[in-house]
């Protein structure tokens, strides 16, 4: 995103208008008064507000003109829906109105398709679990949401409403910085916390020194550890199976884990 560009969706960013608390308080009473060009006003003079927002949503590949109008979007909501009566600041009501509905955005246009019924389903639970932590309650768990959405009427399992929260989760880009030092470029990425244990070099040479000891034990001890260690089986299954006691099966497998250890000490 380029947001050091003068003009977005149109608008001049230089020439923005700054409101003070005092003048967005009385622009409020007018705009729901009904006077249209205060809330125009209003507008105008929180979108450097909106601007500020969605530069936290950098490195998405999203569209910053796309997000300036989605922000905005919250912004309007945020004025209509305002309380002039409560002694709270504009911007400390509108902030998380114009994030939250960034957020929505992003969720509804993730590259990961997700129906449209999970998705209400995932809305309806969140904004569930956030009226109950206003309540108090402290963060609701599924089982209190499947509580409350059955009280509307509506009937779900708690496996269908976590796979439904789990599925508008926003995926994580490999690029995305999970540690940055004031803008130096000693950023650390997801990609370099994340590693395959499972082919590297190391553990190549270790399987080969495990095959070469294994090759040196005899038939029924190798047969023995294959049983127990790769197919999962207990020692009175190997008993049953290759006709001696589970006492010798124990003896056996002891003395094979033995000289193998030996081997790769």
């Amino acid at each position: 995103m380029y947001y050091n560009k003068v003009e977005i969706c149109g608008v001049n960013t230089s020439k923005l208008e700054n409101l003070s608390d005092e003048e967005k308080r009385a622009l409020l009473l007018k705009a729901h008064a009904g006077d249209g060009e205060a809330r125009k006003r209003l507008i105008s003079g929180n979108l450097r507000l909106v601007l500020s927002i969605i530069q936290r949503f950098g490195g998405r590949g999203e569209s910053a003109d796309d997000l300036f109008q989605i922000g905005c979007i919250g912004l309007i909501k945020a004025i209509d829906n305002f309380n002039v009566e409560l002694d709270v600041k504009f911007s400390t009501y509108a902030v998380p109105m114009i994030i939250g509905e960034v957020r929505r955005y992003l969720r509804d246009n993730t590259p990961i398709r997700v129906s449209r019924s999970m998705r209400d389903l995932a809305y309806k639970a969140l904004a569930i679990r956030e009226n109950l932590s206003k309540t108090g309650d402290g963060e609701a768990g599924i089982s209190k949401i499947c509580a409350e959405l059955k009280k509307m009427g509506e009937e779900h399992d708690e496996r269908d409403v976590a796979e439904a929260l789990e599925a508008i989760i926003e995926p994580i880009s490999l690029y995305d910085p999970v540690y940055t030092d004031g803008g130096s470029s000693d950023s650390i990425y997801v990609m370099d916390q994340i590693r395959d244990t499972s082919n590297t070099e190391e553990r190549r040479i270790e399987e080969y020194a495990l095959w070469d000891s294994m090759k040196k034990l005899s038939e029924r001890e190798r047969n023995i550890l294959l049983l127990r260690f790769y197919r999962g089986k207990t020692q009175m299954e190997i008993a049953s199976e290759i006709g001696i006691s589970q006492a010798q099966v124990s003896r056996l497998e002891k003395g094979a884990l033995e000289r193998i250890k030996k081997e790769l000490i």
